[in-house]
């Protein structure tokens, strides 16, 4: 879900509201209770549930990682 900003033209309050995107623009301001809210444009926020990733969730195999793989394949005998 994502995180939206709001600032009350009344009371100058600003304050962030997680909500679904379907969910309607919040109108009251939880400060000072007047119907002067407008939705502030700002960089996208969200927020990742669960345990996380892993570099092993999506290996199959015996694949190395790559960084690990180009870097020792880089490794050679220097020149004579």
């Amino acid at each position: 879900m994502p995180l939206y900003e709001y600032r009350c033209d009344a009371c100058g309050h600003e304050f962030e509201a997680l909500q679904k995107i379907s969910d309607e623009p919040l109108v009251h301001c939880p400060a000072c209770e007047a119907q002067d809210l407008r939705k502030l444009i700002s960089a996208a926020g969200f927020r990742l549930k669960g345990q996380g990733w892993y570099e092993t969730d999506f290996k199959t195999s015996n694949k190395r990682n790559l960084a690990e793989s180009t870097t020792t394949a880089k490794k050679t005998e220097p020149a004579a």
